[in-house]
């Protein structure tokens, strides 16, 4: 018997589980490890893959028609008013390895970043700092323990934001942050960073991929300069898609490629040859190549159109109402997990005793067919509109059992 409260389906946006295949009894809590494939998605695939089976269907309009479509649902999506800022990437490193190359990092002057940040966002500026004699700053969390451990207290997230704040200063090149942290969903005050780095003239670099499509990106009161986004995750589109915002800062950046999809003129294709040097608008200079992709394009643009008719804003209430009724079951309050609902809904930690080990925790959970990730020391949940109070009824329950085996068991 469910010892869940509370109707997630109750006004606004309803469970979209019939939308997906997800086998019945699957309990799949997992987004912020990649969301799985929409029926629309997966009809878009499959579409683009005949589509190239007979390639005397595919114009020469469609090498840009459908790309720049994409653009135009990206921009809508996180609030951009021009399209030509977005570019087509194939990954987030790739779009932050455009970044960096674009980004001046010299002797004496820091980057500043995030403890345990995803790597996507930290390699590129470690490459930066080691090639011209910069500085990585590593801002950690004053409440964690220097082994990456649980956090000590419930204010862990507002130390963690004035430690990045007084991080940064007047030899400040960048601050390269994501909204929310990957392993646990601590939120990091994005508005005060942007607000921080422009004071300095620092570029203000957002990793966007765990948090774009599941809740509202204010981009009017954040301005980055640049924003970057993997698709597989929160935009649920394919892997090996994704898209980018480049701000002015970054109009005569140089690419990692030079396509000759991204120069003026690329759309007459009787005189490719006769291409001069200059680029479309805007950040299409930053596009990967072969960005035309007949089946993962078509996915990608599904993708989006899907978010955009839900509703960013109705999707973030849907998996707010699931996590609340999950925080307010007994039983996660008598394993020590419960009580107030995490400041971040779509992607939270739960954060085990030390004798615990979450690895082993987590391989229980998938013998009950509950699916969630372990990063650090949280088990990691992360639902989205698919879910319903079925699967976090089926955690609660799952860990409950899984707690009830002796310690000695566990850590094993």
């Amino acid at each position: 018997m469910s010892h869940l409260t509370g109707h997630p389906e109750s006004g606004g946006l309803s469970c979209q589980k019939e939308l997906f295949s997800l086998p019945d009894g699957c309990h799949y809590i997992n987004c912020a490890y990649m969301s799985p494939l929409s029926k629309r998605v997966e009809a878009a695939g499959i579409a683009g893959v005949r589509r190239k089976v007979v390639p005397s269907r595919i114009e020469e309009s469609d090498f840009f028609t459908e790309v720049d479509e994409a653009r135009s649902l990206f921009a809508r999506l996180i609030g951009a008013a021009e399209p030509a800022r977005v570019a087509i990437i194939p990954s987030a490193s790739y779009g932050l390895a455009s970044v960096a190359r674009n980004t001046s990092v010299p002797a004496g002057q820091n980057v500043v970043t995030i403890a345990r940040q995803f790597p996507s966002n930290v390699h590129s500026w470690r490459r930066k700092c080691d090639e011209g004699g910069g500085e990585l700053r590593v801002v950690g969390c004053p409440t964690v323990s220097a082994s990456g451990g649980p956090h000590a207290g419930p204010g862990h997230s507002a130390a963690w934001n004035e430690a990045l704040l007084e991080a940064i200063d007047a030899a400040t090149a960048v601050v390269a942050v994501e909204p929310v942290h990957w392993t646990d969903g601590t939120r990091f005050d994005l508005a005060a960073l942007g607000d921080r780095a422009r004071e300095v003239g620092a570029a203000f670099v957002i990793d966007g991929t765990q948090t774009v499509g599941a809740e509202p990106f204010d981009f009017e009161r954040l301005r980055p300069d640049a924003l970057v986004c993997a698709a597989y995750k929160w935009l649920t589109g394919p892997y090996s898609i994704g898209a980018a915002y480049f701000g002015p800062r970054y109009d005569d950046g140089v690419p990692i490629e030079e396509s000759w999809l991204t120069r003026a003129g690329s759309d007459d294709f009787s005189s490719l040859g006769e291409q001069g040097g200059e680029y479309r608008p805007g950040a299409i200079r930053y596009d990967v190549g072969e960005t035309s992709n007949f089946v993962l394009m078509p996915m990608f643009i599904a993708g989006l159109e899907q978010l955009l008719e839900w509703g960013v804003a109705d999707i973030s209430a849907y998996i707010a109402r699931l996590t609340k009724a999950l925080f307010e079951d007994p039983r996660l309050e008598g394993l020590g997990l419960g009580g107030s609902t995490p400041e971040t809904t779509h992607l939270f930690g739960l954060h085990l005793p030390d004798d615990v080990d979450p690895t082993v925790i987590r391989a229980r959970l998938c013998e009950d067919e509950v699916f969630v990730s372990v990063r650090g020391r949280a088990v990691r949940v992360s639902p989205h509109v698919y879910n319903d109070m079925s699967d976090m009824d089926a955690l609660a329950s799952a860990l409950t059992a899984a707690s009830s085996v002796p310690s000695s068991c566990l850590s094993r």
